[in-house]
């Protein structure tokens, strides 16, 4: 399974990955009887299917005293069902010549295939098997409750910087709780859950009308419409869950904290704003904005502060992170920059640098010619990443769950290219200030002597 800290910290999309004018994904959508949303996307370029299944559940979604059943269910799901015991889901889709994944977000988690064409069935049946029929034994359950503390000390405790940005850090910038604690929950909550507490959460949220099932590739639609009626039809719906009450206070001012990394080598810091409301024209802006500091090479902080001053060994930003990118991003949300600096320069002195990159922009705006290239340069980005059928599938299902509408693969980019200078100016203004700032300085921990 794709590793928690893998989702957190991987290089995702900058922005919104969607076609401009130069790409159209053709689609159909449609539902069957119990609610569950399926979309077709048909491609016969290359004799392979992509298989996407996305439940509208995440780390939000949890309650207080039982965190981390989202990330656990990411684990549970691989551990057999009714007629594909324990095992034989990997072994399966391997030995068709596919590969399989899933992993878990702060408002969705998913889980899909990739199989040669004539092997569709195949995952279709895996993954209906396991919607109807997940295997939640007290065996199993114990089993991944130990894999999932295993996880959090190598994958987590044991990496510099991602402690703080998993544990510390949501807590700096959300005041409540269902935004603000950690992803893949305490020990305490994982060792107070028993087999009804996760059978309660797999019937609440594991259900056909909480999910999205997505095919990308080579295949018939008539054919494949009639194996997901034959697989899927039949598994009943249930209630849909109630949402949570992600709703945030009003920023109460400027922030800075301070966390000791005992494996960091060099340190690093954290500088994170409020987001804008999703789709909003604020929301197209600042993407656009963050483009102009983050996307490539010749961004202004790679120019200015990596290559110019040589304070930042590397950076990353995004409107949703760390637990994703702009396409996944829900409000209440943050716009997030996460730069590691060298030991020469203070934290207070790359936040200060960070922040007059940002005034240029607010008091110069960004010219014609450098806004042109960013553009480009998002386009042939958004056009590249969906040349693969597992990467459209999966844009097409976080549309829909996010949005309602996969239609945004081919609109999205077009309204992030017609944002102007003076847009991306205003929006530096109103959203990037001081006042509203968070700052998590990482720092080193000073080390033992003999160690």
């Amino acid at each position: 399974m794709n590793a928690l800290t893998g989702t957190l910290l991987a290089a995702a999309a900058l922005l919104p990955s969607a076609a401009g004018a130069g790409l159209t994904i053709p689609f159909a959508k449609y539902r069957l009887g119990n609610g569950l949303r399926v979309i077709l996307s048909r491609d016969t370029s290359a004799p392979v299917v992509a298989v996407y299944v996305i439940y509208d559940v995440g780390a939000r979604h949890e309650e207080k005293g039982r965190s981390g059943f989202a990330h656990l269910f990411e684990h549970m799901m691989f551990q057999g069902s009714a007629n594909a015991p324990k095992g034989v889901h990997f072994r399966t889709v391997e030995a068709n010549g596919g590969d399989l994944n899933g992993s878990t977000h702060a408002d969705y988690t998913d889980y899909f295939e990739t199989l040669p064409s004539n092997k569709l069935p195949v995952a279709l049946w895996l993954e209906s098997d396991r919607m109807r029929s997940l295997a939640i034994t007290d065996a199993n359950l114990a089993n991944q409750k130990e894999a999932v503390k295993e996880e959090r000390r190598m994958r987590m405790d044991n990496r510099p910087y991602v402690t703080a940005i998993v544990d510390a850090f949501p807590k700096l910038v959300f005041q409540n709780w269902q935004n603000s604690h950690t992803m893949i929950g305490s020990f305490e909550d994982l060792n107070a859950a028993g087999t009804a507490d996760v059978a309660k959460f797999f019937k609440t949220h594991y259900a056909p009308n909480n999910a999205v099932l997505v095919l990308a590739g080579d295949f018939e639609a008539a054919e494949a419409k009639r194996w997901i009626e034959t697989y899927f039809a039949d598994i009943p719906a249930q209630p849909r869950p109630k949402l949570p009450d992600t709703s945030e206070p009003a920023a109460a001012g400027p922030r800075w904290e301070k966390y000791d990394d005992k494996l960091a080598q060099v340190p690093g810091v954290i500088v994170s704003w409020p987001g804008p409301k999703r789709r909003s024209p604020d929301y197209y802006a600042l993407s656009m904005l963050d483009a102009v500091l983050t996307a490539g090479n010749s961004s202004r902080f790679k120019l200015e502060l990596v290559k110019g001053k040589e304070s930042v060994v590397s950076v990353e930003a995004n409107l949703g992170w760390p637990y994703g990118s702009a396409r996944d991003y829900r409000e209440p949300g943050v716009y997030s920059i996460f730069a590691v600096h060298k030991p020469a320069f203070t934290a207070r002195q790359v936040v200060e640098q960070i922040g007059g990159e940002i005034d240029r922009i607010r008091k110069e705006g960004v010219p014609a010619k450098e806004l042109a290239r960013v553009k480009a340069y998002l386009e042939s980005s958004a056009i590249l990443e969906l040349q693969g059928v597992m990467r459209r599938a999966a844009v097409l299902g976080q549309y829909e769950i996010f949005d309602g509408d996969p239609s945004f693969v081919n609109t999205e980019m077009d309204k992030l290219l017609a944002v102007g200078a003076e847009e991306v100016k205003a929006a530096a203004a109103r959203y990037l200030t001081a006042r509203r700032r968070s700052v998590l300085e990482i720092a080193v921990s000073p080390k033992k002597e003999g160690n």
